[in-house]
This record gives C-alpha cells, structure tokens and sequence, in this order.
C-alpha cells in the first residue's frame, strides 16, 4: 500500500483525506440513522394511549422528548395540548411542523458533506491526472525520454484516477442510501404526527 502511495506521488493526500472523512460520516450516519433512535415501533400507539388516559406531567414528556426524533416531534404537539388543552389546531400543527423541521435537520446532518466528497473525488482524481500528465510531457526533453520519469508520470496519472473513483463510487452510494432513510424516516414521522393530531382532536374539552 505504502508503495502505491508512493508511486501515486502527492496528488493522492489529498484523496486519501476524503476516503476517511467519508469513512467517518458512514459509520456516524449509519448510527445516528438507526430505526431505534429516529422512530421506534409503536411509539406512536403508546402516546395515543397514555393521552387517552391524562395528559403526560412534564417529566414524561422529557423523556419522550430524549427517547428518538419521533418522539421529540409527538413530545412537542403533546405539550402545546397540556398546556392549553382547548388550543386551536393550527397552533399544535405548528408545534409539530417546528419539530419537525429540527428533527429532518438532525437526519440530514452530514450529508451536504458526503455527497461533496462523492463530487470533489473525481475531480482530486482528475487533478492528479493532469499532474501525471505534466511530468509525462516534461520527461520529454531534448536530450531524449527519461524512462523513470515517463513512468513516473504515468503512475501518477493511473493511480489518481483509479483511486478517485474508489472514492468517488462508495461515497455516492452511501448518500444515496442515507437520503432514502432519511425520506422513509421523514415521511413516517409525518404520518405518525398526523395520527396523534387527530387523536388529540378528539379529546375531551377540546373545542375546534
């Protein structure tokens, strides 16, 4: 490996920075994006339940609140209705819609920064290229080819390139994945507010 790097000169630095950035923002999306932590099964039927009971004290709401993103975004409905029980609905929609745009920038956390690498790769692999190039067409000088500078060159330009797109390939796999997740996830938090807001609709003394 390290000969590699060797043969692929200086250009390759840069790409080997990108190939652990992304390695990095895998492994941390792959665990922020858990079912677990965004939206756990059945969490929307227990707070239908425990609401059609009494209304949750403050410190079950908090813990609502910390159990996952789903339940930060049914936490903060819920607490609008605690609080004022005959609130109009538009102003719980809005409880829920703040929420949920806090909630959809925690899921797209990091992913603006995956899908650059998957961008920039090509062209750091490209660049290196270019510089293979160059020495390519600097060993040519008037004294005759310079082999070790002719291959030189030519691994610069080979090895870049190669390594861009191995960085470049799993990198837009990854945000492509991630960016389906985050979609799935968002749209099923969508729903999930939408089944507690007509729940709480028809709660006793609400007027609408």
């Amino acid at each position: 490996m390290l000969s590699i790097i060797q043969a692929a000169g200086w250009p390759i630095w840069p790409l080997i920075l990108c190939s652990v950035a992304a390695l990095a923002l895998v492994f941390e999306r792959l665990s922020a994006l858990r079912r677990a932590r965004i939206a756990p099964d059945g969490l929307v039927d227990e707070v239908i339940g425990v609401t059609r009971q009494a209304m949750p004290t403050a410190d079950m709401l908090s813990k609502l609140a910390d159990n996952s993103l789903l339940g930060s975004v049914l936490a903060a409905g819920v607490k609008v209705v605690a609080l004022d029980p005959r609130c109009p609905e538009e102003q719980i929609r809005e409880a829920f819609e703040s929420a949920g745009r806090a909630a959809a920038h925690q899921l797209e956390r990091y992913l603006n920064a995956l899908a650059t690498i998957a961008s920039a790769a090509p062209l750091l692999g490209l660049l290196g290229t270019v510089i293979g190039m160059i020495e390519i067409f600097g060993s040519q000088g008037g004294s005759g080819t310079n082999p070790a500078q002719l291959a030189h060159g030519i691994s610069v330009a080979l090895y870049n390139t190669a390594f861009g797109l191995m960085v470049a390939i799993p990198s837009l796999i990854a945000h492509r994945f991630f960016r389906g997740r985050v979609n799935e996830s968002l749209h099923e938090m969508e729903q999930g507010a939408e089944r507690l807001l007509h729940h709480l609709r028809r709660l006793p003394l609400r007027q609408f």
